[in-house]
């Protein structure tokens, strides 16, 4: 079985989306101060990282648009851990017409749009950032996608102040995973993805490690 990395490197300061502060990744005990706790040739290090929940590849739950709605700590592992994937190639507006004739109930849909390239970069963050429709994510949701997942900055438009695709997909207690990396590596379907998030009460999102197992 072969296992595929499908997030992003998280690194101190880094830019995940625009306005948003970047991680700052520090020691909270060093080696050498933990000389004086043990046993000579004893030591250990423990980090710290302040960030903001949506940093690097993160899972967001439907806590993260409506006050009502579950969070990390209520996410069931059947919605992100080992679900059965299908990786759909699209273009800038992802609408209904970019699943025609795919099976997407109970499947990790994951939107390959090669954004992902401009990571890093200002491009990144720009407003013509590929993103999925109102009417494409209310086919997801009728057609019974577990989880939907996106390689672009952001799976909504941003040039308003609307957020459909979350809104419609998170609504259906679908999760949403953004910033996804290295699509193209991936086969069509024959795959299992799994993007799980540790289960924190009072946060709606979180980064995750994503992978997908092949074979």
């Amino acid at each position: 079985m072969e296992l595929i990395d499908l997030s992003h490197t998280v690194t101190d300061v880094m830019i995940t989306y625009p306005g948003l502060p970047g991680p700052v990744i520090t020691e909270h005990l060093t080696f050498a101060d933990s000389r004086d706790r043990y046993e000579p040739g004893t030591e250990f290090a423990i980090g710290r990282i302040d960030m903001v929940a949506n940093t690097g590849t993160y899972l967001d739950t439907p806590a993260h648009r409506y006050p009502e709605g579950h969070d990390l700590s209520a996410l069931s592992l059947h919605r992100c851990a080992i679900v059965p994937g299908v990786v759909v190639d699209c273009g800038q507006a992802i609408g209904p017409e970019a699943f025609d004739g795919l099976d997407v109930h109970d499947r990790a849909v994951l939107l390959h749009t090669g954004w992902d390239r401009h990571w890093g970069t200002e491009a990144y963050g720009d407003p013509g950032h590929p993103f999925l429709t109102e009417d494409g994510a209310q086919l997801l949701v009728d057609a019974g996608a577990r989880l939907v997942g996106i390689d672009s900055v952001n799976i909504d438009h941003t040039g308003g102040g609307t957020r459909p695709a979350h809104s419609v997909l998170l609504a259906a207690g679908i999760p949403v995973v953004e910033h996804l990396t290295g699509l193209s590596g991936l086969p069509a379907r024959g795959f299992t993805f799994t993007a799980v998030p540790p289960a924190v009460r009072g946060l709606a999102t979180f980064p995750v490690r994503a992978f997908a197992a092949v074979g």
